[in-house]
């Protein structure tokens, strides 16, 4: 049979980044929370965190690629909301913060999560950021840890 890799959520060795978009600063701080609390969950020591603030979704690729690129973590942690307004402006926000986030985890081979916000209305964003839908800032460092954990097990490439 040939081998079956999957994660684990064992994360007491990880060094973990979680870069927090400053606008939306309430959903952002409650995204936030909920990642801090579930890598503490999972074993990640406080002496192994590092938080960094952006100021918008924008920024949040360019902030995890460098933070991927120092070798200094295991995985990094994208949190924030984008909130649908009058303008086309949440469109080209949204679609940047998700690609740019993308390609700095495929550039570094760095876990980089997505835990970016995309809603029509702030009530579905504090819905999602530990309301009624969860905290999906939980959701994303839980999904960093589980990628960074399969990085690991994976075979590594050749070269």
């Amino acid at each position: 049979m040939s081998p079956i890799y999957e994660g684990a959520y064992d994360a007491g060795h990880l060094h973990v980044a979680v870069i927090a978009s400053r606008f939306n600063a309430t959903i952002g701080k409650r995204l936030l929370e909920g990642a801090m609390d579930c890598l503490k969950r999972h074993g990640v020591r406080d002496d192994d965190v590092s938080v960094a603030w952006v100021p918008g979704a924008f920024e949040l690729p360019l902030a995890a690629k460098q933070i991927a690129s120092s070798g200094e973590f295991d995985a990094v942690v994208c949190v924030g909301a984008v909130i649908r307004g009058a303008t086309p402006h949440f469109d080209y926000v949204a679609a940047w913060a998700a690609t740019g986030i993308g390609e700095a985890s495929l550039e570094t081979g760095v876990p980089i999560s997505f835990g970016v916000l995309t809603t029509d209305t702030t009530e579905q964003a504090a819905e999602r950021s530990g309301g009624k839908a969860g905290n999906k800032g939980f959701d994303a460092a839980l999904a960093a840890i589980e990628m960074a954990s399969l990085m690991a097990a994976l075979p590594k490439p050749k070269g």
